[in-house]
């Protein structure tokens, strides 16, 4: 019997971690594709439900995303909205040159500012 379908299966499913260094403050860590599927609405509703638990001020480490399509960004820029509502802000780093480009082709980097890693999300997020 070929198996191989559970490694693809694993492979299409986010993956979110979420930790709270500080209050008012999370890192939340995508790890997988960030398109269109079940996956991205559980990832979507627990990235919105961080942010309006308390944790305005979000870094979202995407260095585990090797691809990301419009269902993907659209989700990121409406958490963007609502930290921004919250009082807060959400940064993005760790972006592959693929996301990236994507990100820049749509003229969303506005609303989405990237960093180069946790650190330095952070410190931008004061």
């Amino acid at each position: 019997m070929d198996e191989s379908w559970r490694g693809r299966l694993a492979a299409m499913i986010l993956q979110v971690d979420v930790e709270k260094p500080n209050p008012g403050v999370a890192v939340v860590r995508y790890t997988g594709a960030l398109t269109l599927g079940t996956s991205l609405h559980t990832a979507d509703a627990q990235l919105q439900k961080t942010i309006k638990d308390g944790a305005a001020k979000v870094v979202l480490d995407m260095a585990g995303v090797p691809y990301m399509d419009s269902a993907g960004l659209g989700t990121l820029v409406q958490a963007s909205g609502i930290a921004r509502e919250q009082g807060g802000e959400l940064r993005l780093c760790g972006v592959s040159a693929r996301v990236a480009e994507l990100i820049k082709m749509t003229r969303t980097d506005g609303l989405l500012p990237m960093d180069a890693d946790v650190e330095a999300s952070l410190k931008a997020l004061g």
